[in-house]
């Protein structure tokens, strides 16, 4: 019936047509009209020469043909040529722009072709808290700051300005701390000048252009904690990775930047350690166990002064350290043996230990606690953390009475690698696979043994000589050192 009824004329129907949605105004579903969704781009097809070349589609290379068809005439106002490059290249990646998103791909971290062995150095830059007590800050309070040119270097920063302990040259007065200027983390600035400084060692003869990638492993905004992959590695044949570590231009972009830099292998045996030492006073608890007890026994009433009298001339390279630990524990003669029961509840765990000793336990490893202490109290200890193992010196018990005596080798610096060693063995682990944490000169034998030393607010001396070094508050910065991120150590500690 719609067929016979007369149309109308066009005029008025334009007049009193209602509005419509045409099919250019209007899409398939509500996401796409609120740009939730975009339906890829189907490809033109019978891509021609002019598109390839001129980079114009079909449909306005027919126009310009059909506008100017002489290709000469002045009319014809074709594209500059674009450069056409057959095979993607490191400088012209391919890109592939698909529902507006790009792809661009390019290998900085694959594997390198033709079986050629990997050359990637991994930097771990920490940023260190202002309202931490460390001995750079108690100089700035000191000071108000490190610019004065009569200042002298704080008393337990390294390197060390004595040239009988260490053979450096000992470094110039500090520069203004840059991190006051740019932000307390790890700024943008601060990255690209640590990359300047890495560009600025040698080689290896042939290697590719340089290039780097970074991932802040706790936060993209602010982070304190980054990981720059660099490669090629500076030429082990100018500098090798143990004196890069010490380099005096590290040394100073650490103090500049108030950041710890640990240098790294890119190797599979950062990324899975299997077993993990640690010291235990002032590293996995933050009190000296000797002196812990010199300060609770009344008994005699100098007891305190004479251990710390005992301790300074250690400290000072008079007695070797098994020499002062028989002396000290010469003046426990006589003290009740329930002593060590009750310091257990006197003993402060350093912050995140124990959510790092958990984390460690899920992923597989091992591990261990090595003290110059006592055996009771570290076997208690690491039974309460839940440590694998535990070799501290044993003491003579007489009539429920410390003798003043030990019994067995004591546990020094040479003891403390032997363990390590035997405990690798023992387990079936190489060597390369082995974290060592101390804080002491009596740990140094020990962290060069391990295939990664790791020095926990450290001397002076042991922050010079081990791989690595960390001045935060909690020990579990230790799994940023492995490649994971806050999130991942949340997860693992958790």
């Amino acid at each position: 019936m719609a067929d016979t009824v007369a149309s109308p004329p066009k005029q008025s129907a334009a007049a009193g047509a209602r509005p419509q949605l045409t099919t250019t105004m209007r899409s398939s579903s509500y996401l796409s009209d609120h740009q939730q969704y975009r339906p890829p781009r189907q490809p033109e097809p019978h891509h021609g020469i002019d598109t390839v070349v001129e980079d114009i589609s079909p449909a306005a290379a027919a126009a310009a043909a059909a506008v100017s068809p002489h290709r000469g005439s002045p009319s014809s106002a074709a594209r500059p040529i674009m450069p056409f490059n057959g095979i993607p290249s490191e400088d012209n990646p391919p890109t592939i722009v698909d529902s507006g998103v790009s792809h661009s791909f390019s290998h900085p971290n694959c594997a390198p072709a033709g079986r050629r062995p990997t050359d990637r150095l991994v930097a771990t830059l920490f940023y260190k808290s202002a309202d931490r007590g460390s001995p750079l800050a108690a100089a700035r309070s000191l000071t108000g700051g490190l610019s004065d040119s009569n200042e002298s270097l704080p008393a337990n920063i390294a390197p060390t300005t004595n040239m009988d302990a260490f053979p450096l040259e000992p470094p110039t007065h500090e520069s203004e701390q840059l991190d006051h200027l740019y932000g307390s983390y790890i700024s943008p600035l601060c990255i690209t000048s640590f990359l300047h400084l890495m560009s600025t060692f040698p080689q290896p003869q042939g290697a590719e252009p340089p290039h780097s990638s970074h991932r802040c492993l706790d936060s993209s905004e602010n982070p304190r904690v980054v990981e720059l992959t660099l490669a090629p590695a500076p030429s082990p044949k100018y500098l090798a990775l143990s004196d890069l570590r010490k380099h005096e231009m590290i040394y100073r972009f650490e103090q500049e930047w108030n950041v710890d830099v640990a240098l790294q292998r890119d190797l599979v045996w950062r990324r899975h350690p299997r077993l993990v030492v640690f010291d235990m006073d002032s590293t996995l608890i933050t009190q000296e166990v000797i002196e812990l007890m010199a300060d609770t026994i009344k008994d005699p009433p100098n007891l305190a002064a004479r251990v710390a009298e005992i301790t300074h001339r250690a400290m000072l390279g008079e007695l070797e350290f098994d020499a002062s630990f028989r002396e000290r524990v010469a003046l426990l003669k006589g003290v009740d043996a329930a002593v060590f029961e009750d310091l257990r509840p006197v003993l402060e765990v350093t912050k995140g230990v124990r959510q790092l000793i958990k984390a460690l336990r899920r992923l597989g490893v091992k591990t261990a606690v090595l003290s110059g202490g006592f055996q009771p109290l570290t076997t208690w200890l690491a039974g309460d953390l839940g440590i694998d193992y535990a070799y501290a010196n044993e003491v003579v018990i007489a009539d429920g009475k410390l003798t003043g005596e030990t019994t067995g080798t004591i546990v020094g610096k040479e003891r403390k690698r032997d363990l390590l060693v035997e405990i690798a063995a023992k387990e079936g682990i190489d060597l390369a696979q082995v974290v060592a944490v101390g804080d002491g000169a009596n740990d140094l034998l020990m962290l060069e043994k391990a295939g990664l030393g790791v020095a926990w607010n450290a001397k002076p001396r042991v922050q010079m000589e081990a791989d690595a070094r960390l001045n935060g508050e909690s020990l579990l910065d230790l799994l940023f050192l492995f490649g994971f991120t806050s999130e991942e150590v949340e997860m693992l500690a958790g």
